[in-house]
């Protein structure tokens, strides 16, 4: 490299910068990307049936939780700076057509009363939009001849939106797949007075076995089949894309990419490509990777935490959903 390319970039005149002594207050001086708690959201398994926290096999340390346990956990959160939760309900009764899901009394729909009750604006909350939890079949759409059908599909997703809406949401975020969620879903909420409920799209959730550890929390795993026709091949750059450019246009007011870490590239360019918030879910299977190594003592946990959630943040994540949330938020406060 000649004297003129290594004093340019980009066509403006560099100064390289000599070998610091990398002291920790230097080090902090000089840091790039900062986490922060406001950045994190925090997933909360809410059942229909239990009167103590279970913990979930496959997620040590995340617990299914009553609904009467929903203040105190909430609260826990609240008190080390975290304002958003996701809420994923676990119904007791489940049929083919999920109609628990829309219950003005079911889990979800009253979790959101409670929290509203007890909390009012101080926090955010997202509810999560799919069926899977609901069907006998596990499914995240209606079924007709083992096959997803998307029109009837549709038609009970804005069911269930619209009762979370009514519950006090302030998010509904469709994770079915369904051709066409977001502009249904958005029709409904606005013919209904609640303009001003918004919409995180699941706009590219890739087909993944990292997903494994939720479908046993959230007891969904498909009967039959799976879900490779109606989510995304993660080999498709382009087509993941495609879909997240669908979602802007029919009216979601915050992208997602799920999962997170394998797919850094595809936050990176969906960064690049829209000026909405970019949320990135960094699942089950990526928490319950860090938690089986750390508890066989083959890595640091919260070194390797706070690793992985900065680089989702660098690769342009404005908000992050995490099962981690609780341990990132501590470091942060304790930093």
């Amino acid at each position: 490299m000649n004297q003129n390319e290594d004093n340019e970039f980009n066509g403006f005149p560099q100064v390289r910068l000599r070998r610091l002594r990398r002291t920790p207050a230097i080090r902090d001086l000089l840091q790039e990307t900062r986490l922060s708690v406001k950045d994190l959201v925090c997933p909360v398994f809410v059942q229909e049936g239990i009167n103590e926290p279970k913990e979930i096999e496959l997620m040590p340390g995340i617990f299914r939780i009553p609904q009467k346990s929903i203040v105190k956990n909430v609260q826990e959160l609240y008190d080390l700076g975290v304002k958003t939760f996701l809420i994923f309900g676990i119904p007791k009764l489940k049929n083919d057509r999920a109609t628990s899901a829309y219950r003005k009394d079911g889990i979800v729909q009253e979790s959101v009363k409670t929290i509203k009750n007890n909390f009012g604006e101080k926090i955010v909350i997202i509810t999560d939009v799919c069926l899977c939890q609901y069907t006998s079949h596990g499914h995240c759409g209606i079924i007709k001849n083992n096959v997803a059908d998307n029109d009837e599909s549709l038609k009970v997703l804005d069911r269930v939106a619209l009762s979370h809406a009514e519950a006090g949401t302030d998010f509904v975020a469709p994770s079915a797949m369904m051709d066409g969620q977001v502009k249904s879903i958005r029709k409904a909420l606005d013919h209904n007075s609640f303009k001003n409920v918004g919409i995180i799209g699941y706009s590219a959730k890739l087909s993944s076995n990292l997903y494994t550890p939720f479908r046993d929390a959230s007891h969904s795993t498909p009967e039959f089949g799976d879900r490779k026709s109606y989510q995304m091949p993660f080999q498709n750059t382009n087509e993941a894309l495609h879909e997240i450019m669908m979602d802007v246009k029919e009216g979601a007011d915050i992208i997602m990419i799920k999962p997170a870490l394998p797919y850094l590239d595809l936050i990176y360019k969906t960064r690049q490509s829209t000026l909405l918030p970019v949320c990135a879910y960094s699942v089950s299977g990526e928490y319950s990777i860090v938690k089986a190594a750390a508890l066989e003592g083959w890595v640091n946990e919260e070194e390797v935490i706070m690793e992985f959630t900065t680089s989702i943040k660098r690769a342009g994540a404005d908000i992050i959903i995490s099962y981690h949330t609780k341990k990132i938020a501590e470091i942060l406060n304790n930093d």
